[in-house]
């Protein structure tokens, strides 16, 4: 059975279930929904606690073993079972299947799954989680839903900032949830209840952006400049390699480009199909899709001309400043996609 996270602790106070499934990918709302249960089922007498983690060397006849033997001192448990790849593969789906038929007695457990894709929530094992237990999808707090989020935080501890503060808060954190959450807790130390000013919370907040070039590529494709020019900025400070951004952002070029020239082909054939064909991942093919609406094959031939330039640059082949053409390459891609199709690849090269 599925249970919305909001509707948990209704649930919980109405009396705890033998099994709960804990899934998604936000780290810190997963970890706050496992100490909910953890910590009513505390409340009701499960002092013993067992956590199993699977990896390539667990031994699935450990459930087993579990399910069978009972507390040494007749302590009603909680057992915790983490599946970190969200796959137990073909002994562990069986594992389960059996242990989900027959729930230990004076038992709770505590399954804890990353996000699980349509095909694993279709698989025996889940359903069989599913039909013994309750499944509480916790959801991605994407960028646009951030600054949000974080006014809910801040007004739990009696504390509001305006719209334009939330905004720099979120440009600080960067997408961050464990980030924004430390440092929402620390401007409740730092200061009473009421409305922040701007200068409290730009003193307060470290700079907690933690930069990768996934989020380099990300605002790329998504076109916004203002948030690549940033993103690189923080690359350039933290001692990034240039080699490695350039290579992230130009096999990403290039599988664009291979999706693009597939799709011009075999018209007819469904876009999911093709992205699938070409090995595209399945969190990318919404944001694929959505950037191929702008895009053509000359411009993305375009764009890896000038991460040529920019390799040669790299190289100490051709003159300029790697990251100003790095950033020129993000200006030109997502900012000004005009001028690949004009022919104007980067300074003083032409497309021929």
């Amino acid at each position: 059975m599925q249970l919305n996270p909001e509707h948990l602790a209704k649930q919980l106070g109405s009396g705890i279930a033998p099994l709960y499934v804990i899934l998604g990918d936000e780290l810190l709302l997963a970890m706050e929904t496992a100490d909910e249960i953890r910590s009513q089922a505390s409340n009701q007498g499960y002092a013993e606690r067992e956590v199993l983690t699977v990896d390539s060397r667990f031994d699935w006849a450990l459930l087993k073993r579990w399910r069978c033997q009972s507390s040494l001192f007749g302590e009603q448990r909680l057992l915790e079972l983490h599946i970190p790849t969200g796959k137990p593969g073909r002994e562990g789906s069986a594992a389960i299947e059996m242990f989900c038929h027959n729930l230990p007695a004076d038992t709770v457990t505590l399954v804890m799954l990353p996000g699980v894709d349509r095909q694993g929530q279709a698989s025996k094992w889940f359903k069989a989680l599913e039909h013994a237990g309750l499944v509480i999808a916790v959801p991605l707090v994407k960028r646009g839903q951030l600054a949000g989020w974080i006014a809910q935080r801040l007004q739990r501890q009696g504390q509001s900032a305006d719209r334009e503060v939330l905004q720099f808060f979120v440009d600080k954190v960067e997408g961050n949830l464990l980030a924004a959450h430390q440092e929402i807790k620390k401007l409740a130390l730092l200061y009473p209840p009421g409305r922040l000013s701007f200068e409290q919370v730009k003193n307060a907040i470290l700079d907690v952006a933690r930069y990768d070039v996934l989020k380099l590529s990300e605002a790329l494709l998504m076109a916004d400049m203002v948030r690549y020019s940033r993103v690189l900025s923080g690359l350039q400070g933290e001692g990034t390699a240039p080699p490695l951004i350039l290579a992230v952002l130009a096999e990403q070029i290039r599988v664009l480009l291979k999706v693009c020239m597939a799709v011009d082909a075999k018209r007819g054939i469904p876009l999911a199909q093709i992205m699938k064909a070409q090995r595209v991942w399945p969190s990318q093919q919404k944001l694929i899709a959505r950037t191929l609406q702008h895009v053509d094959r000359q411009l993305l031939m375009g764009a890896l001309r000038h991460a040529a330039y920019i390799d040669r640059i790299i190289k100490g082949v051709a003159q300029g400043d790697a990251w100003e053409a790095l950033l020129q390459l993000g200006m030109r891609f997502a900012g000004h996609r005009n001028l690949y199709n004009n022919g104007d690849c980067y300074p003083g090269q032409h497309v021929n």
